[in-house]
């Protein structure tokens, strides 16, 4: 019952994160079971239980992440907002992009389809800089079990994924992260 709403949850992060518009149902902002009825309301009783009211929570909080991160939503028709960092690990079922607004702003969503905590897995990128968490849908805010560490992260000079810097994340199984990525300036010759 519980994987049901961390994988909606998961699923939830990576459709807001990824390009394209967004579409929720009527009820799916809560968890409801039964296929929405115009004859009837939605099954609004089901927030007087915590794994639909932490579903709640989350989404509302997905919303204000969404609207507030222009490169989650700016540049969401062309390569130049979008580029994939891990798309073929079929073995650990872990998706990682990154999003890009015309500031140069750049949010990296991480994605753990499996049940199965991924510790300290490697993720690459273009440049040196730093991490900080902006989302985590297993976080205790939402009914998770809050296990990774907030702390900011920060690259090391390790290639991985054709990059030539990486980081090392904890991704807890089904879940989704949204990190902020803060590239250092490079000094110009």
């Amino acid at each position: 019952y519980e994987e049901k709403f961390r994988g909606l949850k998961a699923f939830l992060g990576y459709m807001y994160s990824h390009p394209g518009k967004k579409l929720l149902f009527m009820g799916q902002e809560f968890g409801q079971f039964i296929e929405w009825d115009e004859k009837k309301q939605l099954d609004w009783f089901l927030l007087d239980y915590d794994a639909h009211k932490n579903l709640h929570a989350f989404v509302k909080k997905l919303n204000k992440v969404y609207k507030d991160n222009p490169a989650l939503w700016e540049i969401d028709y062309s390569w130049d907002g979008f580029t994939w960092l891990v798309s073929d690990d079929n073995q650990n079922s872990v998706a990682a992009f990154e999003r890009r607004d015309s500031d140069g702003d750049r949010i990296i969503a991480i994605c753990n389809f499996t049940p199965v905590t991924r510790e300290n897995y490697r993720i690459g990128v273009e440049r040196k800089g730093s991490l900080t968490y902006l989302l985590d849908s297993e976080s205790t805010e939402f009914g998770g079990s809050d296990e990774i560490s907030k702390k900011r992260i920060y690259t090391e000079k390790l290639p991985m994924h054709g990059k030539e810097h990486s980081f090392p994340v904890t991704i807890p199984g089904l879940s989704c992260i949204y990190l902020k990525y803060k590239p250092y300036k490079t000094k110009s010759k």
